[in-house]
């Protein structure tokens, strides 16, 4: 049996899927936002990276970054990301037996999702995605209405129009019924 090693390119470019450990049910993102935000500064700050697209949902966030030239070290980043997250708002979580003997808390799944992006197809391809997301979870019926989400500076852009990928009321009834 191979084992594949999961890619890592200095200066690459990454698309991030990153869950809460209860997803069920769960706001903590979207109700904590400023605090999220806040992680992500200071994570910045210390260890840059741009965003080149992100959209935060109430239990999980998609992102795309691109990390600066001779750097790869994406993990990191995302330690210090839920680190200071959990830091910043009320031990509120359950929490395993197995977290609470490692001195853990329980916001976070453990693992995450990452991809690295090959070419400008698939970087299109998971930028639709992202913005596109909180239309395909039932939250609004046009992306632009998500307010947690780069679409709105990708519009400012012309990368998009303000009306892409809206699902009219008639179809949006019939879908979630």
């Amino acid at each position: 049996m191979r084992v594949y090693k999961r890619a890592k390119i200095a200066g690459g470019v990454y698309f991030f899927t990153v869950n809460l450990a209860e997803r069920c049910g769960n706001d903590l993102l979207t109700r904590h936002i400023a605090d999220l935000r806040e992680a992500f500064k200071m994570t910045r700050k210390s260890h840059p990276f741009s965003i080149e697209a992100i959209v935060v949902l109430p239990d999980h966030l998609h992102c795309v970054w691109q990390l600066p030239p001779a750097d790869d070290d994406f993990s990191t980043r995302w330690r210090l990301i839920k680190a200071r997250f959990s830091r910043r708002i009320d031990g509120e979580e359950r929490i395993s037996a197995s977290r609470r003997r490692k001195g853990e808390r329980g916001i976070w799944q453990r693992r995450y999702w990452e991809h690295v992006i090959r070419d400008e197809r698939d970087y299109h391809r998971h930028l639709d995605y992202i913005h596109f997301n909180p239309v395909k979870h039932g939250y609004v019926q046009s992306p632009k209405d998500w307010p947690y989400s780069s679409f709105h500076r990708w519009v400012e852009r012309g990368v998009y129009p303000a009306d892409w990928a809206s699902i009219s009321p008639d179809v949006a009834a019939c879908q979630w019924e």
